[in-house]
Formats: structure tokens, C-alpha cells, sequence
């Protein structure tokens, strides 16, 4: 299957047997181009040469036979400050970030013309018929390419005209439909895989993405983590050690009781990384697909409609926060494959790339600790990952995260040296003290819309607390709150911190189970 001979295929001969999925191209527009205005920096145009500041127009003439040739003039020895020549890092500008172009034909996307008419092929298969318009939207193509797509697979009659959509006039609004021609064509396309979606991203492409947007190198300083840590309570030993950890940008070990804010603390970490990123819906290697862009994981940011038109195939997100726990096992760990409908999902820190990935509960999985901790050795030493594909070829790829392991077991029973050799930053997340859990306990309540009563909340520690030797948790006060606010309803009063609510709540809360 193919289509008629494009502008870029003019003078190339077709082969007699099928056509690759991707296309060799030596330079991709704009691929390379990064643009800085993600982060909240303007967009920088960069400047022409100038021209230098005294030109000469005419070579110097030769010296005359015999005579000497004159010395050559000085060179301007740069000015010195009376520093070092080594700059600090946070003295060169910010690196700008990847921006994907929209292609302006199918040849810079990357992908050949039998990958493009099968992708609208399988959209009409699935829908049973769609404007081109539509066809559009759904593979995130350009309608210029879309439109060429179409008008090869009519002229090999496996798509016909189904009428106007009454909108308009031009390809974008007329209906298409599949032919009888076509069913062999998608017995074996299908047969192949049944993905049915966004066109995908070379892979080439999306490990430059990665390069740029890494979240190696940042620079992460004490005001930035106050600033994004919003309502939390932090003392400042717990920033003086969350601070090196995220400017290193490879991973991190926290420990502590539960209920004392580990899994806070990252959602707040990830918001400190600077800009957003680009996410491919899909990715192509060799002729599978691996779908990489997750609703669920992703948070997509509002086009921005003064931005140059971008790559459809890719979407703006924020830089994800990819949280798994007790449910994690080795095979989540790899390329997941379907046999149903032939195609990839990607593994949880392939989805978390140029973001964060919290393993919570670590040591409450089903797999072994040491299995997994061995998992994870040569990506957290090398950054690359290994991934495996179910004909057994091995997919090295990046590996960006930054990785937060977080428990609330003894450590000694978890890990071994070589584990915390490369988890250079560890952070003990110990309880609150009293004064701690009287500052938590006024944010709660300020969140909450509920006044705060020192003094309650006094009465509530000497009655609840110290009789019973109970340790403080930074969880409790959101906890105790939102059962007073519920008690408070139920009874039809307004919510406040009252003895009598605070009562009802922390007997209801701290209740002990015997066994028998």
C-alpha cells in the first residue's frame, strides 16, 4: 500500500516490497529549536552576526621580494575582572527548553507514507466514517498532510467520498468513508496492531526532547522550595536537605513514621522544578508503538494562543509526579504489551520522564525489596534505562527522573551499601514537635475555613496526647478537622474547635484494635 509519489519522493524509486514505517531524514525543522517561554521567561530571538567592528575589505598586499614580512598585528587579550575564568553555574542563562514546530509536510515528521495512510485508515475503520477535519484531530496531523494522505488512499479506491458536511467547502469538511478494497488492507494492518490514535514520535526526537527538558542541573534554592511549599510546615533542616537532593536531580531516600508528610513533600518538591515540558501521545520503534501520554499522570497545560503553531503529536504538560505504592511489581517496571491490540503502554518512569517518581510504601510491594532495588541499579548509575520488547529486543533509553523512595519500616531491613551508595541524599522525616503541631494545626485550620483555638487545641494534646504517651503526626490535625467539621454537620452547629467536637473526634480517631 501507498500513495502517490509526494514532492519528496519524486525522484526517489519505489521498492518492491513494504515500505519502512519511519523515514531516514538528515535534519527535522525545528527539532533542535528550544524555546524559553514555557517557563515563564520571555521568548528570546536570537540576534544576527554582527559584522565585525573594523572590517577590512581588501587583503593586506604582499610583502615586496627580499623584504621582511611585517609582524602579524596583536591579538586583543580579553579584559580580565579579576576573576577566574571558571564561571559558577548560576552565572550562564538558563538553557531554553524543547519546542516541537508543526511539520509542514509528512516528511518531517519522521514517519513514511504507509505509517500516515494506515493511521487514517484504522480512524475510519473505528468510527465507521469522519470529516477530514476529523481525521485530523485524531491522528494529529497537519490537514495539509492529512488532505495528501486521503487523496493517495482514494486514488488506490480504499476510501471514497461519502458527501459534505454542509460547513464549508474543502477537504476538511467532507466526509469519508471505507471502501470494500480496503478490508484485506485492514485485515492485516489490524492483524499488525490495533492502535488507533495520535501519530507517533521517532524515538530520535523524543531523546532530544528529553535532553532538553532534563531535570538534571537545576537550580533549586531555599526561597524557591518556601515558595511552592504553600501550606505545608517545614522545618529548616528538611529544606537544607531537599535542596542539594532536587539540584542534583537524580534521586532521594526518606524514611520516618508514617503519617508525617514523605508523600506531601514530593507532591510540593515537583512543583519547584522550573517550566513545563512536552509529552509525545505515542512513540515508534521499528514498527511497534508504545503509547506514553497518560491523563491520568499528566496534567496538560492550556494552549497558549500568542505560541507559535506546535507538533500536535506532542502535548504541554506540567512536569508530572508519577506516585505508585504497594502495587508496583517488576513486570510494571517494563514495557507492558497487549496481545489484543498489539501495542506498548509505557512503564511508570518512562511516564514520569523529566519529572519525579515516588515509589511509595517501599518494602510493602509484592516483589522482594532487593528485586526491585536491583531494578533500579544501573538506571540511578548510568541514566539509561533498558526497556524489553516481547519479540526480546533490548530499548535503551533515557533515563531523567528524579526518584523519591519513601517507607515508613526500618531501613537496616530494606537496603543494602550499594543501594545507598547511589541514593546519595537521605532525609528522616521525623513527627512533629508541640510547637510544629500547633503551627500545622493553624494552617489546617486556615485551609479548612475553620478559626483556630490555640488553647483547644492545648486542652486536646493534655487530654488526648500525653496520658496515653501518643506521638504527634502531621497528618492528624487535617484528620481530627475534617472529623469535627463532619460531626459539626451531622449535628447541624457550625464547625469550630470546641472541646466537646475535639472529643468526639479523637475518640473516634485514636481507637486500638486487640487481638484475640
Amino acid at each position: 500500500m501507498g500513495g502517490p509519489p509526494g514532492d519528496d519522493d519524486v525522484e526517489r524509486p519505489r521498492a518492491s516490497g513494504p515500505r519502512p514505517v519511519t523515514t531516514a531524514i538528515p535534519t527535522r525543522r525545528g527539532t533542535g529549536q528550544m524555546s524559553s517561554g514555557f517557563g515563564g521567561a520571555p521568548n528570546r530571538t536570537p540576534m544576527p552576526p554582527q559584522p565585525p567592528a573594523h572590517p577590512d575589505p581588501t587583503p593586506p598586499a604582499p610583502p615586496p621580494p627580499g623584504a621582511m614580512a611585517p609582524p602579524p598585528p596583536p591579538s586583543r587579550a580579553p579584559q580580565s575582572s579579576g576573576k577566574t575564568s571558571a564561571r559558577p553555574a548560576l552565572s550562564r542563562p538558563a538553557q531554553p527548553r524543547f519546542f516541537p514546530p508543526q511539520p509542514r509536510s509528512l516528511a518531517e515528521t519522521g514517519l513514511s507514507t504507509t505509517m500516515g495512510e494506515e493511521l487514517v485508515l484504522k480512524a475510519l475503520f473505528f468510527a465507521g466514517e469522519l470529516r477530514g477535519a476529523d481525521i485530523s484531530q485524531r491522528i494529529k496531523l497537519p490537514q495539509l498532510i492529512v488532505d495528501e494522505l486521503i487523496e493517495g488512499l482514494r486514488k488506490q479506491k480504499f476510501i471514497d467520498l461519502k458527501g459534505g458536511a454542509g460547513l464549508g467547502v474543502g477537504k476538511s469538511t467532507m466526509i469519508y468513508t471505507l471502501t470494500t478494497y480496503a478490508t484485506d488492507v485492514l485485515r492485516q494492518i489490524l492483524d499488525r496492531n490495533r492502535y488507533n490514535g495520535p501519530a507517533p514520535v521517532r524515538m530520535e526526537d523524543y531523546f532530544e526532547a528529553v535532553a532538553a527538558q532534563t531535570v538534571r542541573g537545576m537550580r533549586i534554592t531555599k526561597a524557591k522550595l518556601q515558595q511552592n511549599f504553600g501550606d505545608l510546615v517545614v522545618k529548616d533542616h528538611v529544606f537544607d536537605s531537599l535542596g542539594p537532593a532536587m539540584n542534583s536531580g537524580r534521586a532521594m531516600f526518606f524514611y520516618g513514621p508514617p503519617g508525617n508528610g514523605k508523600t506531601a513533600l514530593c507532591q510540593s518538591l515537583v512543583r519547584c522544578y522550573d517550566g513545563d515540558i512536552w509529552v509525545p501521545h505515542a512513540l515508534l520503534v521499528d514498527d511497534f508503538i508504545i503509547r506514553v501520554f497518560d491523563h491520568t499522570l499528566h496534567e496538560v497545560v492550556p494552549d497558549d494562543p500568542n505560541a507559535p503553531a506546535a507538533d500536535a503529536r506532542w502535548v504541554r504538560v506540567k512536569r508530572p509526579l508519577v506516585v505508585v505504592g504497594g502495587e508496583l511489581t517488576l513486570q510494571t517496571l517494563d514495557l507492558i504489551y497487549s496481545p489484543d491490540v498489539k501495542f506498548y503502554e509505557a512503564p511508570f518512569q518512562l511516564k514520569a520522564m523529566n519529572g519525579m517518581l515516588l515509589i511509595d510504601d517501599f518494602g510493602r510491594q509484592k516483589v522482594e525489596p532487593k528485586d526491585l532495588l536491583n531494578r533500579w541499579i544501573v538506571p540511578l548509575e548510568n541514566d539509561v534505562d533498558y526497556l524489553t520488547l516481547h519479540t526480546g529486543k533490548k530499548l535503551q533509553v533515557p533515563f531523567d527522573v528524579f526518584v523519591a523512595f519513601s517507607t515508613n519500616l526500618d531501613p537496616a531491613d530494606l537496603v543494602d551499601d550499594a543501594f545507598l551508595r547511589r541514593v546519595r541524599y537521605k532525609l528522616a522525616v521525623a513527627p512533629p514537635d508541640e510547637p510544629q503541631f500547633h503551627a500545622i494545626w493553624e494552617a489546617v485550620c486556615r485551609k479548612m475555613n475553620v478559626a483556630y483555638d490555640a488553647e483547644a487545641i492545648a486542652w486536646l494534646i493534655e487530654a488526648h496526647y500525653k496520658p496515653y504517651n501518643r506521638q504527634f503526626a502531621a497528618c492528624q490535625p487535617r484528620d481530627l478537622l475534617g472529623q469535627v467539621i463532619d460531626i459539626a454537620h451531622y449535628r447541624g452547629e457550625t464547625p469550630q474547635l470546641s472541646g466537646e467536637l475535639l472529643d468526639a473526634a479523637a475518640k473516634n480517631y485514636f481507637v486500638r484494635f486487640t487481638k484475640r
